[in-house]
Order: C-alpha cells, then sequence, then structure tokens
C-alpha cells in the first residue's frame, strides 16, 4: 500500500534534497510550495515529488491542500527542514494501518543540540498539558510528523490555515472520538532558521493562532443534578457491547 507523504515548504532548498532521498519505499513525497523563492518546487520535481503550488500563504494553507493531492488511504504529515528522517515514517503510519491508532503523532526525541529551543519545548508542553486537561487527549507532545486516514481528516473540516492547524486536527479528531496515541521519534537540528521559533514575529503569530483553535473547544456540559434514589432496584438486563473507532 502506498502512502502519501505531505511536506509543506516554504524556503526549504537545503533540506529538500537530503529529505526527498531518505523517502522509504513506498512513500509518495507530496511538496506542498507555499510561494518558496530558493527554487524549492524546481528541486523538489527534480527528486520526484509531487508538487503542488499553493498560493494562499500559511502553513495549515500547504498543509491542508497537500492533504486534498493526496489519494492514498493513509496519509503523513511531516516537516520538509530536515528534522526528522523519513526513514522513520513507518513509525507513525504501521499503527494506523494496523488499526491501533486513527490519528498517530510523532513524540519528538531530541538528537543534538539546538534541535528543539527551550521556549519551544515549553510552551509545546503547556499546550498538551492544557488538551489532556480540557478534552482528555493522552498524548505530550502535538508531534509534526503524524499519520491518519485521509478520508478520515478531510471529514474533520479543519479551518485553521495558519500555525494553528496541527492543534486542530488533535482538537478535532479528539472531539470525534478518535484514537489519538504517540510514539517517539528522533528529531534533529532543522536545516535553516524556523518560521515559528526562529522568528519573534513567528512566534506571536503561532500564539495567537494556537490560542484562536483552543478558545474553540466547547465547554464541558455542566452535570446534571442527581436524582432521587430509587425506592426499589431492578435487576440489571443482561448485555453486550462492542467498541468501535
Amino acid at each position: 500500500m502506498e502512502i502519501d507523504v505531505v511536506l509543506p515548504c516554504l524556503n526549504e532548498a537545503g533540506a529538500l534534497p537530503w529529505v526527498l532521498s531518505r523517502m522509504p519505499s513506498g512513500y509518495r513525497p507530496i511538496v506542498a510550495d507555499n510561494g518558496s523563492t530558493d527554487g524549492s518546487a524546481a528541486i523538489a520535481a527534480a527528486y520526484g515529488a509531487y508538487v503542488v503550488p499553493v498560493p494562499q500563504r500559511g502553513f495549515g494553507a500547504a498543509c491542508h491542500a497537500g492533504l486534498l493531492a493526496a489519494t492514498s488511504d493513509i496519509v503523513c504529515v511531516m516537516d520538509a527542514d530536515a528534522s526528522f528522517d523519513p526513514g522513520d515514517l513507518p513509525t507513525v503510519a504501521d499503527p494506523v494501518a494496523a488499526g491501533d491508532a486513527d490519528l498517530m503523532l510523532g513524540r519528538r526525541s531530541v538528537r543534538g543540540k539546538g534541535a528543539w529551543p527551550l521556549h519551544a519545548r515549553i510552551g509545546n508542553r503547556v499546550l498538551a498539558a492544557e488538551l489532556r486537561r480540557r478534552i482528555g487527549v493522552p498524548v505530550r507532545d502535538l508531534g509534526p510528523m503524524r499519520a491518519a486516514w485521509r478520508e478520515a481528516l478531510i471529514a474533520l473540516s479543519l479551518e485553521d490555515r495558519r500555525f494553528g492547524y496541527p492543534l486542530e486536527m488533535v482538537v478535532r479528531a479528539a472531539e470525534a472520538g478518535w484514537r489519538i496515541s504517540e510514539t517517539d521519534v528522533p528529531y534533529y537540528p532543522r536545516t535553516g532558521k524556523s518560521k515559528v521559533t526562529g522568528t519573534l514575529g513567528g512566534t506571536v503569530r503561532a500564539v495567537r493562532d494556537m490560542r484562536r483553535v483552543l478558545a474553540s473547544i466547547a465547554a464541558p456540559a455542566p452535570s446534571p443534578a442527581p436524582s432521587p434514589a430509587p425506592s426499589w432496584t431492578a435487576p440489571a438486563p443482561a448485555s453486550s457491547w462492542q467498541a468501535s473507532s
């Protein structure tokens, strides 16, 4: 079974040759080019990737355009900046294919100095803790490498087209009752400067976008008042149940 891999891309000419050359057999790279000016699209095409031009600016816009261009049953998403090794994609895709998870996240395991700045790591932990508290998502990292069923992802009707897209994916999946899990994947120093944590403006925009997604989480319904205790107890009928995804 071939699996499409969406790679949102903005000026990743320095990273793409390494990333695309390490794509495992059976995985098809889809480079969603978000207006690169450094020749990224041409490099991606030269390495055999399917290139999707995305004129609407924004990380989420690139991710979603790549998702809509994909055709495989299962789709992966990962950064195109060489912070992840594509050889680790089966780690997140296999549990979905086996039916053990509906959305599998790659929990980042840092390899190398500077791979994940401290302020970004702290912010990620705060977000993950907030998700655990508010909607019970059992994750410690909102990992950028992930896998899920393509049609189900599209059906989530994700709306954010900026930096809130990855967070919204997890939130909407949880609200839909998906089984969300995570597994460790190596995380390396990226090639070039991060567009999020590498600049003050990027950090501010990411925080703003993610706050907007968190604000969209529906408040839990208030618990109903307890009913008066019955004067008798009816025998419980025999029943059976079947878990479903």
